[in-house]
């Protein structure tokens, strides 16, 4: 119980008890954030679904990208600013090592990498909300699930960036723990919505990707694979009908 409430604290906003932890329930958390992803699920899905009460789609495209934002406070936006400022230094600066990379990623101030991408991923997901037919909302209400299920197969795909919260999830998760989720992910996009299944390409793209151009994995990477992961989700629901 201890680290199902340290995965709602890491990735809400919800009004919880303060817990006390150690360096081993930190860890352990990553393996419950899939329930953290159903809280912010339940709330996008609310939002997007009393918009649609209002009978513009546009609205209701709003209070869904506006519950998503809120409950989980931006958080991964930020990553994901983050990885795009450390993707334009490697892009410019051809052979950065990864302490200028994390150097880059972890000032405090907003690049114009950072910017674009936040603006493109936000308006991305507006659109893609409106986009969404009403039948649809278990499996918006999934997209969040899914995609927090993806860090627990990067922290083993990927080396840690620095140490930090990269290092520490890597001390917490195993293989048989991916499966069991990737399982329960297959089970789930079968029952709900086969689009969903896109995620099993989805997370070895993103893994690719951010070895690629980034070198490893920090709770950046995680918070702008979720992201990236989300919008792939509502790409896949929109797409493929």
């Amino acid at each position: 119980m201890r680290r199902i409430v340290l995965a709602l604290q890491f990735l809400t906003r919800l009004p919880l008890p303060a817990v006390r932890a150690g360096e081993a329930d930190f860890a352990g958390a990553i393996l419950w954030f899939p329930l953290a992803g159903a809280a912010v699920g339940g709330a996008v899905a609310l939002g997007w679904w009393l918009g649609l009460l209002s009978g513009d789609g546009w609205i209701a495209a709003l209070a869904g990208l506006a519950a998503w934002t809120a409950v989980t406070g931006a958080l991964h936006l930020d990553g994901l600013g983050d990885v795009a400022d450390g993707a334009g230094a490697a892009h410019k600066s051809a052979g950065a090592d990864r302490e200028r990379i994390s150097a880059v990623m972890a000032d405090p101030h907003v690049g114009s990498f950072a910017v674009v991408a936040i603006v493109l991923q936000l308006a991305a997901k507006l659109v893609l909300l409106h986009a969404l037919r009403p039948g649809q909302v278990w499996a918006l209400l999934l997209v969040p699930v899914l995609a927090r299920m993806a860090p627990l197969a990067w922290t083993l795909l990927l080396v840690p960036l620095h140490e930090g919260l990269g290092s520490l999830f890597r001390k917490a998760v195993q293989w048989r723990h991916v499966i069991l989720w990737g399982g329960a992910a297959l089970v789930l996009a079968l029952a709900v919505a086969p689009p969903l299944l896109a995620l099993f390409a989805a997370v070895p793209l993103w893994a690719w990707w951010l070895r690629s151009r980034i070198g490893g994995i920090s709770g950046d990477g995680h918070g702008a694979g979720i992201e990236v992961t989300e919008t792939a989700l509502l790409a896949a629901l929109v797409l493929i009908r």
